[in-house]
């Protein structure tokens, strides 16, 4: 589990004690003040970002004239279907997670394929824009012919409580893409990522465990969004387990051809996306696109993609692997895969 780039151990390492009972008191007090510092600003950074505004995606065309009752799109009554070539629909498919999963390879793998139009950004409406609307939401999406799928991809849907429901508002129907991670190594590509943004937070010891390797801090985000049996639940209050396809990030980099392939079958679609498309690139460590005819170099996801992990202690690492056990074998059942996390 270790990588380049070596870090300290958790917060409250020793610290000499001035002399005097003032200097005994204000050194610790410093000491706390500076972590409590340091962890209000990975908390800003951490918090979900604003709502995307509406000038960074294509503004709502106007309104045409109202259509046939047999016109509108199902699950969305009232809401006129946009004109022009093709049209923007909802999606039919959604990849609703995980943060650090694979979810950006699996969607750069998907869009070579000629019937599938997905939007490139995360428009987080089910979680962070749901007040603007569907109208809004369908504006955003890229237009397709009869034949083809829309998706969109934003990881946080499947963590959001309230995103399940608002989805099957949208359409029962709907096809969920989930893509999964040992939890033990997408936590810690979690906080690698962070501390890309915000260097000096404390370290990943100390954000995982209270008091030392006390208890697992399940408060904390980077080890909350592991629990997905937990977070299975909730979906499956609103969507039957036959909807959803279950994509091993870890497969996704050993074998990506079989993982997509995978998802066409998932979505109906012909197997289009084969190994013929993939290299592996043994610097980034993941897999690639071979350049297509006629363009000039392969495709590889951006510099963020295959950064180095901090190196984490192996006890850190075992208390998370103990702790995750029995949430990865709740998970392995409820899904009928085992993904070999144990």
């Amino acid at each position: 589990m270790a990588g380049s780039g070596g870090l300290g151990g958790g917060a409250g390492d020793g610290q000499s004690a001035g002399t005097g009972q003032g200097a005994a008191l204000r050194a610790p007090r410093a000491q706390l003040l500076l972590v409590a510092l340091v962890l209000g600003a990975y908390c800003l950074c951490a918090l979900p970002g604003r709502c995307p505004p509406a000038a960074r995606f294509p503004a709502p065309a106007p309104a045409p004239t109202e259509p046939p009752r047999a016109a509108r799109l199902p699950g969305a009554p009232g809401l006129p279907v946009a004109s022009g070539p093709g049209r923007r629909r909802f999606p039919q498919a959604l990849i609703v997670g995980v943060k650090k999963g694979g979810t950006r390879a699996l969607l750069e793998f998907l869009r070579l394929h000629p019937d599938v139009r997905a939007l490139g950004s995360e428009p987080h409406f089910f979680d962070r824009c749901y007040e603007r609307g569907l109208a809004w939401y369908r504006s955003l999406m890229p237009r397709s012919l009869d034949g083809q799928i829309t998706m969109e991809k934003t990881p946080s849907y499947f963590v959001t409580r309230e995103a399940p429901r608002r989805i099957h508002g949208m359409s029962p129907d709907t096809k969920l893409i989930v893509v999964v991670r040992n939890p033990v190594t997408r936590a810690i590509s979690d906080y690698a990522q962070t501390l890309s943004k915000t260097p000096g937070l404390p370290s990943f010891r100390a954000l995982a465990f209270r008091r030392g390797l006390g208890p697992v801090d399940t408060a904390w985000s980077a080890v909350r969004i592991g629990l997905y049996a937990q977070h299975l639940d909730n979906w499956l209050r609103y969507f039957p387990l036959s909807h959803f396809l279950f994509v091993s990030g870890e497969r996704l980099v050993s074998d990506p051809a079989g993982e997509v392939g995978r998802v066409q079958d998932f979505l109906g679609l012909k197997r289009v996306v084969t190994d013929k498309h993939f290299y592996f690139n043994a610097t980034k460590g993941f897999p690639c696109l071979k350049k297509a005819q006629g363009s000039g170099r392969p495709r590889c996801l951006g510099k963020s993609k295959g950064r180095p992990h901090p190196r984490v202690p192996r006890a850190v690492v075992r208390r998370l692997q103990d702790f995750y056990r029995p949430f990865n074998r709740k998970f392995y059942q409820m899904t009928g895969q085992d993904f070999g996390w144990d």
